[in-house]
This record gives structure tokens, C-alpha cells and sequence, in this order.
């Protein structure tokens, strides 16, 4: 176990980490020996539709510190990184210490770094960028950015590589140009204590499987039957890993243990793609591995 530096009152605690990792525990360790308030800086976490598929602190956490910016956004609303800042921005200078965590890279990037002001998508051109992608798939967005921004975005996110096209063709300005004029951070990272997870390959990969099995257990299969009217797949909630191979199952497509094996993968792919984010944007960072890894 690599030992937790020491926490001085009243500093800001920021924990990232890949989904599965145990990040949430740590933080709930956090908030109740050192006091804290934990703020969520989970993209989908903030969605009130999915509780158990996107493993939100159960109920008995909450009632042992605050949790905040959990499921406070309706299933259909569009929420971005921006819609993030603002909603995080009074939490940081009022009330206890924040503990904010979650495995959103772009959230904590934006947060101690500063975020370019770009105008929002308007609804037409995201439908346009939708219809694109679910005929002929991301990579035609892709090829048509501007080369540094192509450079510089997670070109294996299709959500990153949407925005940038969006952006691009919004506003006539590549992303990149945005971000290279970015105001003040909320939070300079030099303010913060800052942890990003560090686990073997193989143990996460077993941890999520397990997880999955135990989500399934936990109501997620119900879960999902009560989102199927509503279900959407161009709603930034309906990018919940797990929730279009459960509903493909609701909807007679694939069998129970297909969407199960599925998902899995998902989330497997999604927690590469997390940690190969962590490994080049938080090198500063206290590496922390639970213990007995």
C-alpha cells in the first residue's frame, strides 16, 4: 500500500481513479476521519435515472458524510464539463473541506487547470453530429478536425471526438484554439492534495467483473426495465456502461449472460481508457494503491 501524505486541515482532497477501484471508499475514509464534504466529478454519476448501473454511494454512505452533485440532473438534460464547474464552483469556498472524486479526467482537468469558454452546441448541429455517428460511426467526425486538435483529444472517445467536431463547426475556431485561451482554474492543483489510484491491470479487470455480477444482484436489470420507455441513446445518461447491452436484453436482442459478458468488456475498455487519461495528465499526482496490493 503506498501511504496516503498527510492532510492538512481544511485542504481540498481531489481523488481520481478508474472505475472500480475503490475511489468512493477512500473518500467516505476521508470525509470521516479528517471531515469533508465529497462532491462527485463522475460524468454520469450525476444523472438521476441511474443509481446502482453507475454505482453512486449507496444510501448508508450518504448518511455518514454529505455527498453532493449526485444525481441531481435529469435523465434527458444535456450536462457538460461547464454545467460541472458552475454547479462545483460554490461548493469549493463555503461550507467543510471538499473531497471531490470521481473517474471523469476531463472534470478534474478542467477544475485545476481552467476550462475555455466555448459557446454551447446548438441543438440542430448535436442532432446533425448524432444521425452522423450512429450511420457511419465517430471516425467520419474525427477525420474532419483540425490536426492539432486531433492531437491533442482522446481520439478512442467518441464523446470527445464529437464535441471537438461540434465545436469546430459551431464556432469556425478548433478546440484546441479554445483551450490554449483558457481563464483561471477554480482550484489550482498546488491548492489541493491530489490522488489518482494506481491498481494492477488484472486485479481492477477482476474487480469490475465481480461488481457487474454484484450490480445485477443489486437491481440493475430493474433498474434498467424502468428506464426502457425513456430510453434514449443519444442522452449523455444512456452512455451509463452496461445500460445499452441491459436494455438490448429488455428488448429480447441478446440473452441475460450475453449482455452481462458485454458490459464487462465495456467496462473493461472504459477503465483502460481512464487509466491510459491518468497516466498522462496526472504524472504529479500521489500514486496511491489500497492495501494488501
Amino acid at each position: 500500500m503506498s501511504q496516503l501524505p498527510p492532510i492538512a486541515p481544511d485542504q481540498p482532497v481531489l481523488i481520481a481513479g478508474p472505475t472500480a477501484s475503490g475511489k468512493s471508499a477512500l473518500a467516505l475514509q476521508i470525509a470521516r476521519e479528517h471531515g469533508g464534504v465529497i462532491i462527485n466529478a463522475d460524468a454520469i454519476q450525476v444523472f438521476d435515472n441511474w443509481r446502482v448501473l453507475t454505482a453512486r454511494p449507496p444510501e448508508e454512505d450518504e448518511a455518514i458524510a454529505p455527498h453532493l452533485l449526485y444525481g441531481h440532473v435529469p435523465y434527458d438534460a444535456d450536462y457538460s464539463v461547464g454545467h460541472w464547474l458552475r454547479d462545483v464552483a460554490p461548493l469549493l469556498t463555503s461550507g467543510p473541506r471538499p473531497i471531490v472524486v470521481g473517474g471523469t479526467g476531463l472534470y478534474f482537468t478542467a477544475l485545476t487547470q481552467g476550462l475555455a469558454e466555448i459557446p454551447a452546441t446548438p441543438p440542430a448541429l448535436r442532432e446533425e453530429a448524432n444521425a452522423r455517428v450512429a450511420k457511419e460511426g465517430f471516425e467520419v467526425l474525427l477525420a474532419e478536425l483540425d490536426t492539432k486538435t486531433a492531437a491533442r483529444i482522446d481520439r478512442q472517445n467518441p464523446m470527445r471526438v464529437q464535441r471537438a467536431w461540434e465545436v469546430l463547426t459551431a464556432t469556425g475556431t478548433p478546440l484546441a484554439d479554445w483551450q490554449d485561451n483558457t481563464p483561471p482554474p477554480l482550484l489550482p492543483l498546488s491548492d489541493t492534495l491530489p490522488i489518482v489510484f494506481d491498481v494492477p491491470k488484472d486485479w481492477l479487470n477482476a474487480r469490475i467483473a465481480r461488481r457487474f455480477n454484484l450490480m445485477l444482484e443489486q437491481g440493475a436489470l430493474e433498474e434498467a426495465e424502468a428506464n426502457l420507455a425513456t430510453y434514449d441513446p443519444t442522452h449523455l445518461s444512456a452512455k451509463a456502461i452496461g445500460a445499452p447491452e441491459l436494455i438490448a436484453h429488455l428488448r429480447g436482442e441478446i440473452d441475460l449472460e450475453t449482455a452481462r459478458e458485454q458490459a464487462t468488456i465495456a467496462t473493461r475498455q472504459f477503465a483502460k481508457r481512464q487509466r491510459t487519461w491518468f497516466r498522462s495528465k496526472m504524472k504529479t499526482w500521489h500514486h496511491y494503491t489500497p492495501e494488501g496490493l
